[in-house]
């Protein structure tokens, strides 16, 4: 469990992450999403205890991570975004390395090292990390931060330079281990990723978490904001009456008046059947055309500049 209790971070009288609060789960993935200096790396550093906040804290899994470094440490995995191992080394040699600054036991990391080279599809890899492309890499990195048998990861950035079959592993493994019970951290601002693979989010801005919670409650947030979240195509037999509804924004039709398309705030598809029926208008088809989430949120992060 993950738990942000109105976390700040000032540098210069400048809030780099501002009053943040929120309870993310064990078995949960949370995407934290936002544009570049929105305050998500700043908010990654704290919560692995590597700058201290101004004011307010995080906790792992109820330990206080600004005063309890060196024991969160041992609750977590991370890998930044700009993954780093030792070139003269293998994949093995690397996480071997990695393990021994774990305390973890001769025996219990020589056991787990080639389960997860196998996972993330690197097992009979036997070159150095030096002639790793960037993808392997990053293959590697998520191996790494998998090593202490962590019940929080933290992932920055993770499907960077990773191709179609990385991204498609990638996100089998995550799913696996939220399935286990562990809480999985995903910072990044490619809101289709984030959005397929993480079960609720938030979306970061200069420091402030504006909006978080399921996709759908999000979508819904977003839409309340957007001057029209859906636009809904209709076609009849017969013209159309005028349509006269709270949410309707505009409406435009054709010349015949039996093809129209309608902008509103919320899905007044019932409504245009219900008045085309008290009209006797044959309908010949309705569709609801609803803004993508991308469309969505670029539109509420607009509102909120």
């Amino acid at each position: 469990m993950i738990e942000f209790d109105h976390l700040c971070k000032e540098y210069d009288g400048v809030y780099a992450v501002n009053d943040l609060t929120a309870v993310i789960p064990s078995g949960e993935i949370f995407g934290l999403l936002g544009p570049n200096g929105a305050g998500k790396s700043t908010t990654i550093l704290m919560l692995i205890g590597l700058i201290e906040p101004t004011s307010g804290c995080c906790r792992i899994d109820g330990v206080e991570v600004a005063s309890n470094p060196i024991s969160v440490k041992q609750k977590i995995g991370y890998m930044p975004e700009d993954v780093g191992f030792y070139p003269g080394l293998t994949a093995e040699e690397n996480l071997a390395y990695f393990a021994r600054l774990f305390r973890m036991e001769p025996r219990e990391y020589a056991r787990r090292i080639p389960d997860l080279l196998s996972l993330v599809g690197l097992d009979g890899v036997t070159k150095n990390v030096s002639g790793y492309s960037k993808g392997m890499r990053q293959r590697l990195g998520i191996a790494n931060a998998l090593l202490n048998d962590p019940s929080v990861i933290i992932l920055d950035e993770p499907t960077a330079n990773l191709d179609p079959q990385g991204v498609a592993d990638y996100r089998r493994i995550i799913a696996g281990v939220a399935g286990e019970g562990k809480t999985v951290f995903v910072s990044s601002h490619i809101l289709s990723e984030v959005s397929r693979v993480c079960s609720s989010g938030g979306l970061l801005l200069k420091g402030r978490l504006i909006a978080q919670g399921r996709w759908e409650e999000m979508s819904r947030q977003f839409r309340a904001t957007a001057e029209h979240g859906f636009t809904i195509a209709v076609e009849t037999r017969d013209p159309m009456p005028q349509f006269s509804f709270d949410d309707l924004v505009s409406a435009e039709f054709s010349s015949d008046r039996r093809m129209a398309t309608l902008h509103a705030r919320s899905d007044i598809s019932d409504s245009v059947i219900d008045d085309c029926n008290r009209a006797n208008v044959r309908l010949h088809g309705i569709r609801q055309e609803g803004m993508s989430l991308e469309e969505l949120f670029l539109a509420y992060y607009q509102a909120e500049v």
